[in-house]
This record gives structure tokens, sequence and C-alpha cells, in this order.
């Protein structure tokens, strides 16, 4: 049986154990692709709207920073309007209310010598993964990720998750955790349309995204023998 347990936040991004972030450095190492878009400013917006929604303390919404990084009036304004609108479906979806109302948040994990399997051979890995929420139910749990999107549409965010890869980080907290159940909340940049995806141990996301990452996985502990 792995090792797993919750660690505490601070130098995450300094620790040894393989991420979700590893992988996607070795996917577009390995097989690079041309990318749409502005990344990086995309990232960094992400950053924001992620802190206000789940690491408020890191806000300083004075001088418009989170943490030592300076963001723009128009920039908080959008991701202000962004959290009313999650905060407006919330009203309407009651799981989304509980979420927001309860679940810890950037809630480290640590697995060590994890079990991974690739084709019929198994090889292990030390991994770590940092969820925006958890839900702790007794000796159970689950999380969720929060995206902010240049989706429109339902069918837009859809094709997101498979071309972004959102299905292989689902199933890989998943496994960390031994999870059974995952959700997505995704919130739009262009209109503010809020964007679900209910996701279950064994469903199709989970496979194709657990595919994905047990190919990529098999690859790095090659790389690093």
């Amino acid at each position: 049986m792995e090792a797993l347990r919750s660690i505490p936040t601070a130098g995450y991004f300094e620790r040894s154990e393989v991420s979700n972030s590893d992988l996607t450095a070795l996917k577009e190492l390995l097989h690079p692709r041309p990318m749409f878009g502005d990344r990086e400013a995309a990232f960094r917006f992400g950053t924001l709207v992620d802190a206000i929604i789940t690491e408020p303390e890191r806000v300083n919404y004075y001088q418009y920073t989170v943490d030592d990084v300076q963001y723009t009036e128009d920039e908080f304004r959008h991701a202000q309007e962004m959290y009313r609108a999650l905060r407006a479906e919330a009203r309407r979806d009651p799981f989304l209310a509980k979420v927001l109302e309860v679940a810890d948040t950037q809630k480290v994990m640590v697995n060590k010598d994890q079990t991974i399997e690739y084709g019929e051979f198994s090889f292990t890995l030390d991994t770590r993964c940092k969820w925006d929420w958890w839900l702790s139910f007794g000796n159970i749990g689950f999380g969720g990720d929060l995206k902010t999107v240049s989706a429109s549409t339902q069918s837009e965010f859809d094709d997101a998750l498979d071309f972004f890869d959102w299905d292989r980080s689902r199933a890989w907290y998943m496994d960390i955790a031994r999870s059974d159940r995952d959700f997505i909340y995704a919130i739009s940049k262009r209109n503010g349309c809020i964007f679900k995806k209910l996701i279950n141990r064994d469903d199709d996301i989970y496979r194709r995204g657990r595919a994905k990452y047990e190919e990529l996985a098999f690859q790095y502990w090659c790389l690093n023998l």
C-alpha cells in the first residue's frame, strides 16, 4: 500500500515527487504542438482568479497584487466579476454551494511509491498533487478543480477538457488520493458562464485520463532510471 499523506502547501513546487505538471512538461518535450494564444498570460490571470476564490489571504485588493505579482485594476475587476458569476451559480447549484462553504482549499497530497501500470508492466513513482477543493467525509473524501476558460459554450468546454488534458489531471489526482469521484467547475472569461463536469471512477473521462497519464508516467520513469 502506498504511503499517502497530506503536507503543507509551502514549498510545493520545489518538491521532488512527480506532479501532473511534470507530465505536461514531458509531453510538450516529446510531442510539441502549436499553442494558441498567450499561455503565460492565461496562467497569470488564472492564478489571480484561483487566489481570489481559494486563497483570499494572498490577495491585496488595495495594491492589486497576489503575493508579489502585480495586476491591473481591470484584471482585478474582471476576476471579481467571474467570482460573482460563480457565487451566483452556487445559488442554483447546491453542490457548488457546499463546495464553496466547506471544502478545504489548496490541499497538498503526497503518495510515496505509488504503483502505476502501463500495459502489463508495473512500476512505482513518488507522486504529488494540490487540490483546489477537497471534501472530507470521515475516512473518505474527494476533490475537484477550478478552471478559467476561454470556452463560451458547454461543447467548447468539453473539447477543451480533452485538448488541455484536464481528464489526465483528474485521473492523476483521483489515483493519488484513491478517491472515486471528482469534479471540475470552469468559469468562462468571455461571458461568465459556469461549466460543470462530474467524474466517477471508471467512467469515460477517468479511463481516458488514466490512459494518458500511464503512458507519460512510464516514459518519465524510463527517463529517470
